[in-house]
């Protein structure tokens, strides 16, 4: 311990402020001071510290200690100062007073007791803490062989409280959605009971006392009765209907109630770990960051075993047009040691077979990517991609230019049906002929060469192309029928519509649904199968202008019927489309909304499946989140 001392002779000041040591003018109070704030509280300095290993280990033991804090919610594991205070009073003699004493001391007394100095984690927990340990606070969370960094923060209303997800940018929309309201076991438990408490007071009141419930739910986990990888809510929904024998609505559960601190805190960084946003929604965090993800994965390098085997594959000559966009595309091509972003100018399935994944490089790090087949126009080439919904997405446009690059006969004569002249002039509001021969094109191949299962090697692809050739013409001209009776029915609609001005609500309705039943690019849009009953749903919509002239109040009420829920779906399909979201259920529910407007605007076309208003809002309650 140093002091500043000041010289005085007969008034005359000789120095005003010259350093000394404390220890021989109040040891007591060196001693105590060395002891509080340089072993208690880690004051010593750097090149003292590293010499003493105790004090390192003691150090270590407390930081442990310290987030075990963090993690459990709990501010009283630690022991107080006082008591690390007495220990290391208890076992320094009272003569040492500063380091250069205590170094002296300790130097001897460790070689007859080495550990002397050293703490043990019982003495700096307290006894009621005892038995509390990190097994149920994992460090990381793996994702696609990636460890992601989970921290824990114990410091209620800041950002960052509870449990953090670190993520790389270029995962973030490889994060799993499901997984991650599962939290960590050790958190689990308490966003269970406030859940539970949140049910209406008849569920509630068969589920006390709730801790129990909560219990057995965290047993129905351990017991591997329950998925982490479903819905929390959805398994929590089930858990609860078989315990007390009563339905619950899924909306029962209010998860706007929660603590910020049970839901997970998303913390997305750079390449060199800079954080770049953070917020407990991952859904807007995808929205934010979309556009650098893309870049990121874009740049992606193919570094695994299979893409270098894939790019000796590559196609080394090309002819006519195929041969200049692939050598535009070869000299585009971003290289690296590590590989390539791209295995560009394939037009016919020239390598091997497609992995379900792919190892990547992204600024330096490797992860892995989801493999598919992009149309580059007269060519395909193989990409990497971060979800796997988005590899499937582009993955069928791929394989489907890649049968239309080996089918170029089949496509040509489908260019050349004889009425497609006569269709080009109907299909004028929708665009032009090369659109529709585009269109006719697409939805052929896709329902003659795209069906599931998809080739995945050469083998499967080429008795693909040979069991679509016979079937290619026959097709075209089924969809030349649909498209030419669809385009009658809504031209038939639209000029009824213009007569029911008088009918603002009727006519708003109407004008928005069939503006979303028939966009411009309808025929790709539309799957086949569901492109057979849209003649139908528009002849719906003109059988509804007939009844509506005759008893307006009838329709209004069903009006009513029909949006009650076509909103909720509305809301919910804006919100996946946000967050880049394929649902297939959602999709389903849609058309099971188009048969419910046949079914109460023009009941005698019929449908092929019972649909009303109850049998659909139960399909709605009851489906997954």
């Amino acid at each position: 311990v140093r002091a500043w001392e000041r010289g005085v002779l007969h008034g005359i000041t000789l120095y005003a402020r010259r350093s000394t040591s404390y220890s021989h003018i109040d040891p007591e109070a060196c001693r105590e001071m060395f002891i509080r704030e340089g072993l208690v509280e880690g004051e010593l300095d750097d090149a003292h510290a590293k010499t003493m290993p105790f004090f390192q280990h003691n150090c270590k033991l407390m930081a442990e200690i310290e987030r075990l804090e963090h993690k459990i919610r709990r501010p009283d594991v630690l022991v107080d100062a006082a008591l690390i205070h007495a220990f290391y009073d208890a076992q320094i003699p009272r003569e040492v007073t500063d380091v250069r004493a205590f170094e002296a001391w300790r130097k001897q007394a460790e070689q007859k007791q080495p550990r002397l100095l050293y703490l043990e984690r019982e003495q700096l927990m307290r006894h009621e803490a005892a038995g509390v340990t990190s097994d149920n606070f994992p460090s990381s969370l793996m994702v696609l062989g990636q460890k992601l960094n989970l921290s824990y923060v114990h410091q209620p209303g800041e950002a960052d409280d509870g449990v953090t997800l670190t993520v790389p940018l270029a995962m973030l929309n490889q994060v799993p959605v499901n997984r991650c309201e599962w939290l960590v076991p050790g958190l689990l438990e308490e966003k269970v009971v406030a859940l539970l408490k949140s049910v209406p007071p008849k569920h509630r009141h068969r589920l006390l006392p709730i801790g129990d419930s909560a219990a057995a739910f965290m047993e129905h986990i351990a017991s591997n009765k329950l998925s982490i990888d479903e819905p929390l809510l959805k398994a929590l929904q089930r858990f609860v209907e078989d315990r007390v024998q009563l339905k619950l609505p899924l909306e029962s559960f209010r998860t706007e109630n929660l603590n910020s601190h049970c839901l997970m805190n998303f913390r997305v960084v750079d390449p060199h770990g800079r954080v770049l946003g953070q917020s407990r929604n991952l859904s807007e965090l995808r929205v934010r960051f979309k556009d650098q993800v893309a870049a990121a994965f874009g740049a992606a390098q193919m570094a695994s075993p299979m893409s270098e085997g894939l790019s000796k594959a590559a196609p080394a000559k090309n002819t006519d047009a195929s041969a200049s966009s692939a050598s535009a595309k070869a000299g585009n091509r971003k290289e690296s040691s590590a590989g390539t972003t791209e295995l560009p100018g394939f037009t016919s399935w020239s390598f091997g077979e497609l992995p379900e994944l792919l190892e990547v490089k992204i600024a330096g790090k490797t992860m892995l990517g989801f493999p598919a087949l992009h149309d580059d126009g007269n060519s395909v080439s193989l990409r990497a991609f971060d979800t796997e919904e988005e590899a499937a997405r582009v993955h069928r446009k791929g394989l489907g230019r890649l049968f239309a690059l080996k089918l170029a006969a089949q496509v040509k004569a489908i260019e050349k049906l004889p009425g497609l002249r006569d269709l080009t002039l109907q299909f004028m509001p929708y665009g032009s002929e090369a659109e529709l021969k585009a269109q006719l094109v697409t939805a052929t191949l896709d329902r003659t060469c795209l069906l599931d299962p998809l080739p995945t090697d050469a083998a499967t692809f080429a008795q693909r192309v040979r069991d679509s050739k016979p079937r290619i013409t026959l097709v075209a001209q089924e969809l030349m029928r649909l498209v030419a009776l669809t385009i009658a029915e809504h031209a038939a609609l639209n000029k009824k519509l213009l007569g029911i001005k008088g009918f603002p609500e009727a006519l708003a309705d109407m004008q928005t649904h069939v503006a979303k039943l028939m966009p411009k690019n309808f025929l790709v849009a539309i799957s086949y199968e569901r492109l057979v009953h849209c003649a139908r749903y528009l002849k719906a919509g003109s059988v509804r202008i007939d009844k509506l002239r005759t008893n307006p109040a009838r329709d209004a009420q069903l009006m009513a019927e029909v949006k009650s829920l076509q909103q909720a779906f509305e809301r919910e399909w804006l919100a996946k489309a946000k967050a880049s979201v394929v649902d297939p259920q959602l999709e389903e529910f849609r058309w099971l909304l188009e048969e419910l407007r046949v079914s109460l605007f023009a009941q005698e076309l019929k449908t092929p499946v019972p649909v009303s208003v109850k049998r659909l809002q139960k399909i709605w309650d009851s489906r997954p989140r």
